[in-house]
C-alpha cells in the first residue's frame, strides 16, 4: 500500500493539469454502468476487438507477467476501441483509491462497486487519450519533463528525490511520466474542444450583474457534496426510468441514515465520486440556478431531491453555508499604469550576450550625454519591430503586461529616467518610463468577476455533454470474468 506522501505526488499532478474540484460538477462524466460483462456499450458499430494478446497500453504502466499462465493473471477486463484496460490495471487503481479513501476516514463501498467505479473511469480517461491522439495532441518528452518540474518543486524536492521517494513507495516512475502525459494531453483536448467554444456577451453580463445587485443580501458560499446517476446519451424512456429508480434508491438509503460519502462512491457516476462527492466551498450564484435553488431550502447535513437534468439525476448534500452579503460592495480596485518604451535588442551567433550588452550601454550613454534622442535609438536599433518605428514606445502597461524582470526595473525608474541593460525571455533591454496613472478599475474587475462565473456555468454544462459523448462514441467491451 502507498503512503500518504505519494498520494501527495499524485494529487500534485492532478492539480497542475487542472484538474481542479472547481468544475466537478461541471466534470461529471455519466455512462450507463452495471453494463454486464461481455455486453459492447454503443459506440463505433462493427469494431473489431484485439485479442487477449494485444499489447497493452504504453501509458498504462501494465508489465505482463513473465509467467506461461500471463492471460490468467493479467486477463483483458474490458476493450476500449482498439486497446485493452487489464485486471491488473484496474486493481492497482482500486489499490490507490482505496489508501485515499482510508485516508480521508471515508467508509469503503463494496469492493465490486468500488471497481465497476473505477472501471468506467478508467474507460472514461482512455477514451479521451484516444481522442487526443487522434486529433494530433501531443506532449513531448521535453514539455514532460518541464512538467514533473513543476510538480517536483511544488513538492519541494528534486525530481530525483521525487523518483526515488515514488519507486520507495512503490510506484514506477515511468508510469507516472505517462500518466502525466496523459493527464495533460486530456487537458489540452478539453481545452480545445469544449474551453475554447464557450462565448460570454456583455448582455450575459449586464444581467447577471444588475441579478446579483438585487439579491446581494442573500449571496451565500455552499460547501456541498454530488451524487450523480447518469443518463446515457440518445437514452430510451425505459432506461430513464431505469435511472431515475436508481436516483430514488439512492436517497432512499441517504433518508434512512446511510454514509453519503460511501453511497456516492458506491453509486455515483460522477467524476469525484471515489472522493465521497466532495465538491468543497463554492458560490451558490456560481452553480446552476436549478442547484442554487434547492440548496438554499436546506440546512447544513440535509440533501436535495433528486434533480433531473439533461446529464442525469443528481442529490446534493448541503455540508455547511456561510453568508457573503459583506462581499456585496466590492472593494475600490486602483491600479498604477505606466507609460515605458524600450529598446530590445536580442543575442546571436554573430553577436553574444556581452557584446549586445556593451551596445546597450553604449546607446544609454548617448541618451544621457545628449548626443542623440532615445526615440531616434529605438528606430534605429530596436529589435522589436512592433514598437521600433514608433520610437519603442509600448503605450500603458498594467501591472503584469509585462515579463517580471522588466516590470521589476520598470518600477523602480521615476519619470525620464532609464534603465540598466535588463535581460528577460525576450532578449535585453533599455527602459524609459515616461509616465504614470492611477486608474480606478473597480467596475471592470466586477464585469471580468462576472464572465467569469457566467463562463464556469456554461463550461461545466457543455463539459458534462462533452464527456458523455466521447464515452458513448466509444466502442466498450467488458469482458468475462473468468
Amino acid at each position: 500500500m502507498r503512503t500518504t506522501r505519494l498520494h501527495q505526488l499524485k494529487l500534485a499532478a492532478a492539480l497542475l493539469c487542472a484538474l481542479t474540484a472547481g468544475t466537478a460538477l461541471g466534470q461529471a462524466t455519466p455512462a450507463s454502468t452495471g453494463a454486464p460483462a461481455g455486453a459492447a456499450a454503443s459506440g463505433t458499430a462493427g469494431a473489431s476487438a484485439p485479442s487477449s494478446t494485444a499489447p497493452a497500453n504504453p501509458g498504462s504502466g501494465f508489465l505482463p507477467p513473465a509467467s506461461s499462465n500471463a492471460n490468467v493473471v493479467d486477463a483483458i477486463r474490458v476493450v476500449v476501441n482498439d486497446e485493452v484496460i487489464t485486471r491488473n490495471e484496474v486493481r492497482n487503481r482500486v489499490a490507490q483509491i482505496v489508501q485515499r479513501l482510508r485516508a480521508q476516514n471515508t467508509q469503503l463501498p463494496p469492493q465490486a462497486d468500488l471497481e465497476r467505479q473505477v472501471t468506467e473511469a478508467m474507460i472514461v480517461e482512455r477514451a479521451q487519450v484516444q481522442l487526443a491522439k487522434e486529433m494530433g495532441v501531443r506532449v513531448d518528452d521535453r514539455q514532460l519533463d518541464a512538467a514533473i518540474g513543476r510538480i517536483a518543486q511544488d513538492q519541494k524536492m528534486s525530481v530525483q528525490e521525487m523518483r526515488n521517494q515514488m519507486e520507495k513507495e512503490g510506484m514506477a516512475f515511468a508510469a507516472f511520466r505517462e500518466e502525466i502525459r496523459n493527464e495533460i494531453m486530456m487537458q489540452r483536448l478539453r481545452e480545445h474542444e469544449v474551453d475554447s467554444k464557450i462565448q460570454v456577451s456583455d448582455a450575459e453580463v449586464d444581467t447577471f450583474l444588475a441579478a446579483e445587485k438585487a439579491a446581494a443580501a442573500d449571496r451565500i458560499e455552499v460547501d456541498i457534496a454530488q451524487i450523480l446517476v447518469g443518463i446515457p446519451a440518445n437514452a430510451t424512456p425505459e432506461q430513464i426510468a431505469a435511472r431515475r429508480a436508481r436516483a430514488d434508491e439512492v436517497q432512499r438509503q441517504l433518508r434512512t441514515g446511510a454514509d453519503f460519502a460511501k453511497v456516492a462512491a458506491t453509486y455515483s457516476d460522477a467524476g469525484d465520486a471515489l472522493k465521497g462527492g466532495a465538491i468543497g466551498w463554492r458560490e451558490a450564484d456560481r452553480l446552476p440556478p436549478i442547484f442554487s435553488t434547492e440548496l438554499r431550502k436546506l440546512s447544513a447535513g440535509q440533501v436535495t431531491p433528486v434533480i433531473k437534468t439533461n446529464v442525469g439525476f443528481y442529490i446534493l448534500k448541503l455540508i455547511d453555508k456561510r453568508s457573503l452579503a459583506s462581499a456585496a460592495t466590492p472593494d475600490q480596485a486602483v491600479v498604477e499604469q505606466t507609460r515605458v518604451r524600450h529598446i530590445q535588442m536580442r543575442a546571436t551567433p554573430t553577436m553574444p550576450a556581452a557584446e549586445v550588452r556593451r551596445k546597450l550601454e553604449e546607446i544609454k550613454a548617448k541618451v544621457e550625454s545628449k548626443a542623440a534622442t532615445f526615440e531616434d535609438l529605438a528606430r534605429q536599433n530596436s529589435q522589436d519591430n512592433s514598437s521600433a518605428s514608433k520610437g519603442g514606445d509600448l503605450g500603458w502597461q498594467y501591472p503584469g503586461d509585462v515579463p517580471e524582470p522588466f516590470e521589476a526595473a520598470m518600477a523602480k525608474l521615476k519619470p525620464n529616467e532609464i534603465s540598466g541593460v535588463v535581460e528577460t525571455p525576450f532578449g535585453f533591454h533599455l527602459i524609459q518610463v515616461l509616465e504614470r496613472k492611477s486608474e480606478d478599475v473597480t467596475a471592470q474587475k466586477e464585469r471580468n468577476r462576472a464572465r467569469q462565473i457566467i463562463r464556469e456555468r456554461k463550461l461545466g454544462e457543455a463539459f458534462e455533454d462533452w464527456a458523455r459523448e466521447v464515452r458513448d462514441r466509444a466502442y466498450v467491451e467488458f469482458r468475462e470474468e473468468g
